[in-house]
């Protein structure tokens, strides 16, 4: 089973090592270094995004952040010309830590899981909306199997600039998600 803890500063050096990981590193391209400064905020509360680990039978193995395009309005600007952003609409990011935690499952229902968790703490919000790079199989693999649907594709900034801007954007509304 899987479920959510929200992040605590304790779990920073975890997420630092994730971020670290050469598959997460590749889409990511975060400095684990930085881990605190990016994500310190939500956890003390003055950044609206959720932070949390992923759990299966108690042991972390992914993260996740739900977020509103709202409280990242240059963001939703960016996507508009690709696939307009509903009103209220949320998006996450995520990840599966560690190469013994892949190609089980867990992404999916890590998704299934901020997908539940969002809509639960947002009861206005009717989609969620999460693009990806184009080149990401698992990712957008993932998102298939917890019952999105590919909606667009089109150019964007890529996380990591080595990277192409072809990305893929997947849309689930609350009517549609499963559980």
């Amino acid at each position: 089973m899987i479920s959510l803890q929200p992040l605590q500063r304790a779990d920073l050096g975890l997420l630092a090592a994730w971020l670290a990981e050469p598959l997460v590193a590749r889409w990511w391209a975060e400095d684990p270094g930085e881990v605190e400064a990016r994500y310190g905020p939500s956890i003390d509360g003055a950044d609206p995004t959720a932070l949390y680990l992923g759990l299966t039978d108690g042991e972390p193995f992914g993260f996740v952040q739900v977020y509103r395009f709202a409280h990242e309005p240059s963001y939703a600007a960016e996507l508009a010309p690709v696939h307009p952003v509903p009103a209220g609409a949320l998006s996450i990011d995520y990840l599966v830590g560690t190469a013994g935690h892949r190609g089980r499952g867990l992404g999916a229902g890590l998704i299934r899981a901020a997908v539940q968790r969002g809509f639960a703490d947002h009861p206005d919000a009717q989609d969620v909306v999460v693009p990806v790079h184009a080149e990401n199989y698992a990712s957008w693999r993932a998102l298939e199997a917890a019952g999105f649907t590919r909606v667009a594709e089109g150019e964007l900034e890529p996380d990591n600039p080595a990277d192409t801007r072809a990305h893929v954007v997947y849309q689930l509304s609350r009517r549609a998600a499963p559980g």
